[in-house]
């Protein structure tokens, strides 16, 4: 069976409520081995009540079959080898080195040799270009630095597994620089098209628009739009979901679409400070189709 023909993640009626407060649902959605899915939405649309559904994290009512197998059937470190969460926010209290925290990713592993352990911390943190941070405390990095070390300690948590994997992240690139943004994007790409199932909550439409093979939009809960990126980012349809006004192009240089902003009527934008032209050569934008040693 192909990979793409695969059902890594189904959903059958999700309802995730607090009280009688209906927080997410999700109809139906099927996602498949190798698909990158955004969620996508506004503030407070439910796209990480959702992935807490999902996980089991928050009770929720419905049917989630997760790998072949319905969720509530699932021994959890068993589950937890071949699924790794990112959160949107981690709190770490103890005085980890990074290594130390990466090795965390190894825990649903017990029983296995040292040696394997190691080999899967190092390829993380080689693949995050993390090495020369593995002596660091985690409580001394920056924020980014941190969601970089939160990321790597995802990868070797389904490094090695043979069979489904699903990666489930709530906003990777929140606290990154571009650079990085692009590296952890990269990194979550190169994995969809190696088989691996990648849902992530993301709010830049344009990396969205670049690395998403499919779109999940919530709205006030709801599921508004499942498709892919080309075919939602229009004008209209993110009025609709986001209440702005923007404009759609397509990028000259892989005639993606492109959201544009600009002030809302807050103020006048001066106009007597034009922008230098941009010297030298422009980059042309390509995911890195650069192997992540999971094997």
């Amino acid at each position: 069976m192909a990979a793409e023909s695969v059902i890594n993640l189904s959903v059958r009626a999700l309802r995730v409520q607090r009280g009688a407060r209906l927080l997410a649902s999700l109809d139906a959605v099927d996602v498949h081995a190798g698909e990158f899915v955004a969620l996508i939405g506004p503030n407070g649309a439910g796209k990480s009540t959702v992935l807490k559904g999902l996980t089991g994290e928050w009770p929720a009512d419905g049917h989630i079959t997760l790998l072949g197998q319905p969720l509530s059937g699932w021994h959890r470190p068993r589950l937890a080898q071949h699924m790794a969460v990112m959160p949107q926010q981690s709190h770490l209290n103890f005085d980890f080195t990074v290594r130390e925290v990466v090795t965390l990713g190894r825990l649903p592993h017990r029983g296995e040799p040292l040696a394997r352990t190691r080999q899967a911390v190092d390829a993380a943190l080689d693949t995050l270009s993390l090495q020369a941070f593995a002596p660091r405390r985690f409580t001394t990095l920056s924020g980014g630095e941190r969601q970089r070390v939160q990321f790597a300690r995802v990868i070797a948590q389904i490094w090695g597994q043979t069979g489904p994997r699903l990666l489930l992240l709530d906003e990777p690139t929140s606290a990154l620089d571009l650079a990085q943004q692009q590296s952890v994007l990269d990194h979550a790409w190169v994995l969809a098209r190696e088989g691996v199932t990648v849902v992530a909550v993301m709010h830049d439409l344009n990396m969205v628009s670049r690395y998403a093979s499919r779109v999940l939009a919530l709205h006030q809960g709801h599921l508004v739009a499942d498709t892919t990126p080309a075919d939602f980012m229009h004008s209209q349809r993110l009025h609709e979901v986001f209440g702005v006004q923007v404009a759609v192009e397509r990028s000259q240089i892989d005639h993606l679409p492109v959201v544009l902003m600009g002030p809302q009527g807050v103020r006048e934008v001066p106009r007597s400070y034009p922008a230098p032209p941009l010297e030298g050569k422009q980059a042309v934008f390509s995911p890195v189709p650069r192997a992540v040693n999971l094997s």
